[in-house]
C-alpha cells in the first residue's frame, strides 16, 4: 500500500479504514491521501493531480555538449576580465571540454574538463555534434582530438583538394577516431571509402548521402568517409 501525505482539511476516517481492511485482505493495492483531519482512498483525479505536481517540482538534467579547444588559453596571460580569470578554464588545442547551458552575454561557456571547471571563451572552441552517448563517452575518455594549427587559411590548399566543380560545396573537418573500412564499415563496398586516422584532415566535398557518408578528400586520397567519424573544423 502507498501512502501519500497532503495538507488540506475536511474530516472522514472509519470508512476509509473498513475499506482499507478489506483491500488488504484481497491482496489489493490502494492510494491513501492523509491529510491532518482525513484520511481518505484517492480517487483517479487526485491521482493526475499529484502526478502534475511532483512532475512540475523535478528538474530535468542538463544534457552537456562536447567541444574542441581550437587554440591554446591562459587564462592568466589572456583573460579579458583580469578580476575574475581564477574563475575560467585554460585549456590547449585539441582539448575535450564538457559543456553545460548556453554561452552568458559575456561570451564564455561554463564547462569542464581534465577535473577542472569554469568558464571558456567560446570564440577558442568549436563543438563537437555528436549525439550518441557512447561516442560521448569514447571522446570524453579520450581527452584529446588532434588539432591542425598549421592549416588554418580561409582556403582550402589546392594539391589537396584538386579539379573541384565550382558549384561543389568544400567544407574542412578533423578525424575525432581512426577509420579502417575493411574493419568497421557496415557496406559491402568498402573498397570505394576511404580509412583515416584520428585527427587527419579531410576535405568534404559536396553533401552528405543517405547512408550517412560524405565524399571526402585526404591528401589527394578520395572516398566515402561515415559523417559520424568527422567534426566540422573552422577556416578561420
Amino acid at each position: 500500500m502507498r501512502m501519500r501525505t497532503k495538507e488540506d482539511s475536511p474530516p472522514s476516517v472509519c470508512q476509509v479504514v473498513t475499506s482499507l481492511l478489506l483491500s488488504m485482505e484481497a491482496g489489493l493495492e490502494l492510494d491513501v491521501l492523509i491529510y491532518p483531519n482525513e484520511v481518505r482512498i484517492a480517487t483517479p483525479e487526485d491521482l493526475r493531480e499529484w502526478e502534475l505536481e511532483t512532475a512540475s517540482q523535478v528538474s530535468l538534467p542538463v544534457c552537456p555538449r562536447l567541444f574542441v579547444a581550437l587554440y591554446p588559453y591562459n587564462p592568466a596571460a589572456m583573460s579579458p576580465n583580469p578580476d575574475t580569470a581564477a574563475e575560467e578554464l585554460p585549456f590547449v588545442p585539441g582539448q575535450i571540454i564538457k559543456v553545460f547551458g548556453d554561452k552568458d552575454c559575456d561570451g564564455f561557456y561554463h564547462g569542464e574538463s581534465g577535473g577542472l571547471s569554469g568558464y571558456v571563451p567560446s570564440n577558442l572552441v568549436a563543438e563537437i555534434p555528436v549525439d550518441d552517448e557512447y561516442l560521448k563517452h569514447l571522446l570524453m575518455q579520450q581527452g584529446f582530438i588532434p588539432v591542425d594549427q598549421t592549416g588554418m587559411s580561409l582556403t582550402p590548399d589546392v594539391s589537396e583538394v584538386s579539379s573541384v566543380p565550382e558549384d561543389v560545396i568544400v567544407r574542412r573537418m578533423v578525424a575525432l577516431f581512426d577509420y579502417d573500412p575493411w574493419e568497421s564499415s557496415p557496406n559491402v563496398d568498402s573498397e570505394d571509402e576511404l580509412g583515416f586516422r584520428s585527427g587527419d584532415i579531410i576535405y568534404v566535398l559536396g553533401a552528405i548521402d543517405p547512408d550517412g557518408f560524405y565524399y571526402g578528400d585526404l591528401r589527394g586520397r578520395r572516398g566515402l568517409v561515415p559523417s559520424n567519424f568527422l567534426q566540422p573544423l573552422p577556416w578561420d
